[in-house]
């Protein structure tokens, strides 16, 4: 598994300090939204030619890290 540390920053002034893709301006959370909406990493490898595809599972990994010790709750339906 990718060490996401090594992929991922929170730079306070770079889109507002949330976590990024090192030496790019474009979010985690952005490269997560691509994912949820069906986009393949090969959609995003080649819409931001700047990101590797060790970056995209760094975000996946930071993902995963960030909700591990969360406690969630499934909303009643």
């Amino acid at each position: 598994m990718v060490n996401w540390e090594d992929y991922i920053v929170s730079t306070p002034g770079v889109i507002c300090g949330k976590p990024a893709i090192k030496g790019t301006r474009i979010g985690v959370d952005l490269i997560l939204e691509n994912l949820a909406s069906n986009y393949s990493f090969e959609d995003i490898l080649s819409a931001y030619p700047r990101v590797a595809k060790e970056a995209i599972q760094a975000c996946l990994a930071f993902a995963a890290d960030s909700v591990r010790y969360e406690r969630l709750y499934a909303k009643a339906s």
